[in-house]
């Protein structure tokens, strides 16, 4: 086991540069840069950009560097903990982004213990009780929730709320606290809002969560050892407790390296209809100003959501089913 947390661990160094390459890359893609983006919107107000100033502006982004020490530098501040300059908010990126992580951070570990806490339950009784009325209740429901995106479904919530109920829905706290250091009372009217978006956001992962739990239980429940468990005497909950559910937790553990990132990028748009303050909103925001360095920056964050989810699901799963082996070949 500690091998493979040496293995695995020094396995991530290099696949964070790999990422962190790309992610450059891909941001250096689109035709033209930030500065080029601020021109055209000065000249569209009618205000003359000379080259004296043209040259300055560059100078004073870094961005007159060939992209390989532009990239050599970020990758370098980054692992002093120098996450770059945003060109937009004239601002660090760490200062930017502030208050926004935290709550992104907890709008997504809300989200996943309420995926978790509907779709486990749900996904053994669908399981204990095949083909019952609640069964295919819930797989109707499922299916719904499958087939409904994340941003609809905050529209329609938006609308019922206004329009049936009056009452106005949006935003992850009262307008009194917006751009306010974060206080006990700011935390309340946080944890107040937050189950409008952790319902929008968690729906469509509770969904699938439940049918995976479900096929995965059927097929456990229909092994010999269960059956010989059962033709012993063994109470229901006893022989369901024992292994089958524990076989089948699989999925759960392995979608932790998927979860986390999916949560947070795919929260980007529902953020935007539900005006919430958090990480998505901003990142489309730099993404179409080709503010590089945030957008590389939240970028890399994802990743690196993907690639710790992974290693520690990897773990878990090892611990979880010895039937995983943890070397390749075969031993003799």
């Amino acid at each position: 086991m500690f091998h493979f947390f040496v293995r695995r661990t020094l396995v991530m160094i290099p696949t964070l540069l790999v990422i962190s390459a790309l992610v450059f890359i891909i941001i250096q893609l689109p035709e033209g840069d930030y500065l080029t983006s601020y021109i055209t919107e000065l000249e569209a107000q009618g205000e003359k950009v000379g080259g004296e100033k043209i040259a300055f502006l560059r100078e004073q982004y870094g961005l007159d560097k060939p992209p390989l020490e532009q990239y050599v530098n970020w990758l370098w501040g980054m692992l002093h903990g120098d996450f770059g300059y945003s060109f937009e908010y004239n601002l660090p990126v760490s200062q930017v982004v502030g208050d926004r992580l935290f709550l992104s951070f907890l709008l997504s570990f809300t989200t996943i213990l309420f995926t978790w806490a509907v779709a486990f339950p749900i996904g053994v009784y669908s399981a204990t009780h095949q083909y019952s009325w609640g069964d295919h209740g819930l797989t109707l429901i499922g299916f719904l929730g499958l087939a409904t995106p994340n941003f609809l479904l905050a529209l329609v919530l938006l609308y019922f709320a206004n329009v049936v109920f009056g009452t106005a829905v949006g935003g992850l706290m009262d307008p009194m606290y917006l751009d306010q250091p974060m206080s006990w009372a700011k935390f309340l009217s946080v944890l107040e809002h937050l189950w409008i978006p952790v319902i929008v956001i968690g729906t469509s992962g509770t969904a699938g969560m439940i049918r995976r739990l479900r096929a995965n239980l059927l097929d456990e429940l229909q092994k010999q050892y269960v059956i010989t468990g059962r033709a012993k005497g063994l109470s229901s909950f006893k022989l369901l407790m024992k292994y089958p559910l524990r076989m089948s937790l699989n999925p759960f553990i392995a979608d932790i390296g998927n979860l986390l990132p999916q949560v947070v990028s795919g929260a980007a748009i529902v953020s935007v209809v539900l005006s919430l303050p958090t990480t998505g909103p901003m990142l489309l925001a730099a993404l179409q100003s080709q503010d590089m360095y945030l957008a590389g920056s939240f970028l890399m964050f994802l990743a690196a959501l993907t690639v710790v989810g992974m290693f520690f699901s990897d773990l878990a799963l090892a611990a979880l089913d010895p039937r995983i082996r943890l070397e390749g070949g075969v031993h003799r």
